[in-house]
């Protein structure tokens, strides 16, 4: 009886653990605009426009961020929708900087918060 005692406060504090979060700064953008910036660089990044980023298809692609050394982390699907929000009060038209802080897993990125620098 202990052990199941032991057992069960040991798995409901593991699962009561925040996740590790992480801060990411880099350029916010649609997906398909991150294959641009595989082939072309960070500084294809940097001129990523907000009206691009907020046009359907590439609104449908999902978003994420750029970070300096030109990885693209996907953000999920709660992240896809703040990021939206987000750039819609965006004030400039490109350049769209941001930090994330969420949870890096491989290529994606479990966000937790955003915010336009």
């Amino acid at each position: 009886m202990m052990r199941i005692l032991i057992t069960v406060c040991t798995l409901f504090v593991a699962l009561s653990a925040p996740l590790a979060a992480e801060k990411v700064e880099g350029y916010l953008m649609d997906k398909a605009w991150s294959a641009r910036v595989a082939k072309e660089g960070v500084d294809a990044a940097k001129t990523h426009t907000k009206d691009c980023a907020l046009m359907p298809n590439c609104k449908d692609s999902g978003y994420g961020v750029v970070t300096a050394d030109g990885k693209f982390l996907k953000f999920d699907k709660d992240g896809d929708r703040v990021a939206a929000r987000m750039l819609g009060f965006a004030s400039g038209k490109d350049n769209i900087k941001a930090t994330v802080n969420g949870e890096v897993k491989g290529s994606s990125i479990v966000v937790t918060a955003i915010q336009l620098n």
